[in-house]
């Protein structure tokens, strides 16, 4: 692992994680805490949950589960500012094999369509082709949420290929289209290396109309402002990619910044917390909320552990009273019975302030948009 994060990480400009620094602000209560002291102004006093269930769904809950989540772990080749995950070369957690063939066992008794890898850099993982071919050997669709940095890491210039054999849909980070921008969140040298990983992905047919090889592109904001119209910006962003650079790609997703890990440090040290707040909070979406991602998603941890999302993961809120809390306890017998866990799929969502990210405006998921 060492030798493969060491090539990833040539060239690229590295600093230490919360974690690494040893940062009150590395631990999910502290950030939690942090974010239940903002005194705001709402009227329903920035409670998730109230708000929820004056929108008539609550209390929110599961419909389903379209898409199982694994997070490979928090080992990356960048570090990135707002990184909800604080991420980073310095990290060390990583999913075994083990784990990752009890989320196969899992996953071959249900009949969930989509398995969705992210990181960190999910590719730095030792398990991470192994998870690819299984799953689509049980014909599921495949997503790879890269960073498009280490594609251009030698021992990783296969991947292009690969995704490519393996129908995998890249789903690719980018500040924005523009240096200047994707430098300052993301470090010196990372806006260069992303257009190469874009070249390289296109130049296997990915973004290329009629190749059924989908590449999309995920943004968020800089500062602590919401996402401009996903609809609008995908216009921009194509046009200037191709203007600039000759790289075509299928779609944008718009994300907010969630007010957590490095973000949340951001916010603190620029005094912005409790404006940020209450913009999401000001700007909270009935329509938005409904369609959150908790709702279809379920999110496996590195260690196995389960959650209504990644952002629920990264705070350590695991899943609510009367569900499974690890994937080793999934009873896999009732799954070979009826097809489903109904304490999964059926659970209850467990909220708390961060959770107005995902439904500020036109909302904000793992998908872009919601509205």
């Amino acid at each position: 692992m060492a030798s493969s994060l060491e090539d990833a990480s040539q060239g690229l400009k590295v600093v230490p994680t919360l974690a690494r620094r040893g940062a009150e602000l590395a631990s999910p209560r502290v950030q939690l805490e942090a974010l239940a002291r903002a005194q705001l102004a709402d009227p329903l006093g920035g409670d998730f949950d109230r708000h929820v269930e004056r929108a008539g769904f609550a209390p929110l809950s599961s419909v389903g589960i379209q898409v199982l989540q694994l997070n490979l772990g928090r080992v990356c080749n960048q570090t990135c500012a707002h990184c909800h995950v604080d991420a980073g070369p310095d990290r060390r957690e990583s999913m075994s094999r083990e784990t990752a063939e009890l989320a196969l066992r899992f996953l071959e008794r249900t009949s969930i369509p989509t398995v969705d890898l992210t990181g960190g850099a999910p590719e730095l993982n030792p398990n991470f082709e192994h998870l690819v071919r299984e799953s689509r050997r049980l014909g599921r669709h495949v997503l790879d949420r890269c960073n498009l940095t280490i594609l251009g890491a030698p021992r990783y210039a296969h991947l292009p290929r690969f995704f490519a054999e393996h129908r995998v849909e890249v789903i690719c980070s980018l500040p924005h289209y523009r240096q200047l921008s994707t430098d300052r969140q993301r470090g010196e040298g990372v806006y260069a290396a992303s257009i190469e990983g874009l070249k390289l992905l296109n130049a296997v047919g990915y973004g290329r109309e009629g190749s059924g090889l989908r590449l999309v592109l995920v943004t968020n904001p800089v500062g602590a402002f919401l996402p401009a119209g996903q609809r609008s910006l995908e216009a921009e962003w194509k046009r200037e990619l191709r203007r600039l650079h000759g790289i075509e790609f299928d779609a944008l997703y718009t994300i907010t910044n969630m007010p957590i890990s490095r973000f949340l440090e951001w916010l603190l040290e620029k005094g912005e917390l409790e404006a940020y707040l209450e913009k999401l909070v000001g700007a909270f979406n009935p329509a938005a909320a409904s369609g959150v991602m908790c709702r279809t998603t379920l999110s496996v941890g590195w260690d196995g552990r389960l959650f209504d999302c990644d952002f629920n993961q990264m705070l350590d809120l695991e899943l609510g009273f009367g569900a499974p809390r690890h994937l080793a306890d999934v009873d896999l017998r009732e799954l070979e019975q009826v097809g489903r866990v109904d304490a999964l799929e059926r659970r209850r969502i467990v909220t708390a302030r961060h959770c107005f990210g995902c439904t500020a405006g036109a909302g904000s998921s793992c998908g872009g948009a919601l509205a």
